[in-house]
């Protein structure tokens, strides 16, 4: 929770940070009580690649059906980087659609790749500019 925020547990929007692996999937699962009662919610793809594994032919597609099966109103954003990290997208994309909450999942990489180059889950944390929900 960022210094200044309010917190709430019905956020209004909320944007879920989605890269088809595990942690995505179960900070879904976990936060699916959240996102059902949301008025919105944002599914954030960062330069999808459509793939027979992982995010599928359409990209997106597949989290939103089940998030629309248990009652959320969903919609799909697939976000370019153009050359900026993921993280720097998905927090100006959660200010841009004044999202109350982000969830995504945390940790996906190795715990030394990470401490060598980073990673979304760091940087997000380390500069919220709203709420998280995270899971690993």
């Amino acid at each position: 929770m960022p210094e200044g925020a309010e917190a709430t547990l019905s956020p209004r929007r909320v944007l879920v940070g989605w890269d088809s692996r595990v942690e995505a999937s179960r900070s879904v699962r976990e936060a699916l009580d959240l996102l059902s009662g949301a008025e919105e919610v944002r599914v954030a793809l960062v330069d999808p690649v459509a793939t027979c594994t992982g995010n599928g032919a359409e990209p997106g597609a597949d989290i939103a059906a089940y998030l629309t099966r248990h009652g959320a109103r969903v919609s799909v954003d697939r976000l370019a980087s153009r050359g900026k990290p993921a993280a720097t997208v998905l927090a100006q994309h959660a200010i841009d659609t004044s999202a109350d909450l982000i969830v995504m999942g945390a940790y996906g990489s190795r715990r030394l790749r990470e401490r060598l180059f980073g990673s979304v889950t760091r940087w997000i944390v380390g500069k919220p500019s709203l709420p998280l929900f995270l899971a690993r």
